[in-house]
């Protein structure tokens, strides 16, 4: 069993920053990339950013320019540092590793794993 744990989530103001964290626990597998993703109020999940195992990275538009992300595939950590933050990057960001090649867990087959998401509030 994987376990992925986010924090660093909360209430920040217009302009502000976060830095979010994510750590890995139990049954560790080779990872092949971290990702970031979140899930605004009313609106269906959206990826943010991957970090490859290589070390590339990838940014959605809406935030290529503030959020940085950055991880350490042998320990599978990763951080989303976000700056200039906007109300409308308010939402539940959750962690997501992607494995080199599926695991079988009990009866179902798993390609990644994801965390339990920490809220970021953007507000005045």
């Amino acid at each position: 069993q994987v376990q992925l744990v986010e924090s660093g989530g909360g209430l920040v103001q217009p302009g502000g920053s976060l830095r979010l964290s994510c750590a890995a626990s139990g049954t560790i597998f080779r990872g092949n990339a971290m990702r970031w993703y979140r899930q605004a109020p009313g609106k269906q999940r959206e990826w943010v950013a991957t970090i490859a195992s290589g070390g590339s990275t990838n940014y959605a538009d809406s935030v290529k320019g503030r959020f940085t992300i950055s991880g350490d595939m042998a320990t599978k950590t990763a951080y989303l540092q976000m700056n200039s933050l906007k109300p409308e990057d308010t939402a539940v960001y959750y962690c997501n590793l992607l494995l080199q090649r599926a695991v079988l867990v009990g009866s179902t087959l798993k390609y990644d794993f994801w965390g339990q998401g920490t809220q970021v509030t953007v507000s005045s």
